[in-house]
C-alpha cells in the first residue's frame, strides 16, 4: 500500500511538472502571431472543408485548454484563446483537435478501438477506487476481489495506452496539413510541433503511472494469494 502512495506521489509530480511545461509553451507560442492571419476557429474550418467534412462543427467552449472534438455532438470545441486567436498555438491546437475528426470521418482504427472503450471505462471508474480498497483490506481472506479490481483497472490501463496512438496521429495530420497549407511554415511550423509535443506528453505519463499502479496492484495481489497457499 505504501508503495502505491509513493508512486502516485511521485507521478503527480511529474504530471504537474508537464502540465506546467505545457502552460508555458502554450503561453509562449499564443504570443507568437500567425503570419497567416487566421483565427484557431478560422484554422479548423478550413481544415475540415479541405478534408471534406461538412457535419462537424467549429464551437467555442469555457475553460483554459479545454479543447477536444466530441465526436458524438460532431463538434470541434475550442478554448477561447485557442477559437478566436490568431496565434501559432491557436493553429496548432484548433488543427490537433480537427485531426481527431479526421480519424473519425475516415474510422481510424485506434479511434474505433478507443471509442468502444469509453463506456466500460467510464463504468469501472465509478466504482474502481472502492473495489481496489475493499480489495487490498480483504486481500487475505477474499483476494478475489482485488482481482476483480485489477482487472477494471487494467482496462483503464489499456484505455490510456490507447489513447496515445489516437492522439499522435491527430498532431502528425495537424502538422502535416498545417505544412502542407503553407499555414505555418519554417519557425511556425516547428514552434507547433514543440506545442503539440507537449500536449501529447501529458498522455503518456498518465498512460505510464497508471501502468506502475497497476502492476503494484498485481504484486499485493500475488503476495496475498501467496499467503494463502
Amino acid at each position: 500500500m505504501n508503495s502505491i502512495f509513493l508512486i502516485s506521489i511521485i507521478f503527480v509530480g511529474i504530471s504537474f511538472l508537464v502540465s506546467m511545461r505545457l502552460k508555458s509553451k502554450f503561453a509562449k507560442y499564443a504570443a507568437v502571431p500567425l503570419r497567416a492571419g487566421l483565427t484557431g476557429k478560422e484554422v479548423a474550418e478550413r481544415m475540415l472543408r479541405e478534408n471534406n467534412i461538412y457535419n462537424v462543427q467549429v464551437v467555442s467552449v469555457p475553460g483554459h485548454l479545454s479543447d477536444h472534438y466530441d465526436p458524438v455532438a460532431k463538434t470541434v470545441n475550442l478554448s477561447p484563446e485557442v477559437y478566436s486567436e490568431r496565434s501559432i498555438a491557436a493553429a496548432a491546437v484548433a488543427a490537433h483537435e480537427c485531426g481527431h475528426a479526421v480519424q473519425h470521418a475516415t474510422a481510424y482504427s485506434w479511434l474505433k478501438m478507443r471509442s468502444t472503450l469509453v463506456p466500460v471505462v467510464q463504468f469501472s471508474s465509478n466504482i474502481i477506487q472502492w473495489v481496489l480498497l475493499a480489495g487490498i483490506i480483504m486481500v487475505n481472506s477474499f483476494p478475489g476481489l482485488l482481482l476483480i479490481g485489477i482487472i477494471l483497472f487494467a482496462l483503464t490501463t489499456i484505455f490510456a495506452f490507447i489513447t496515445l496512438p489516437v492522439e499522435f496521429d491527430a498532431s502528425r495530420r495537424a502538422l502535416a496539413w498545417l505544412n502542407t497549407t503553407r499555414i505555418t511554415t519554417g519557425t511556425e511550423t516547428d514552434g507547433a510541433k514543440d506545442a503539440l509535443k507537449w500536449a501529447a506528453m501529458t498522455y503518456v505519463v498518465a498512460a505510464i503511472a497508471s501502468l506502475a499502479t497497476l502492476i503494484q496492484y498485481v504484486l499485493i495481489y500475488l503476495s496475498g494469494s501467496r499467503r494463502d497457499d
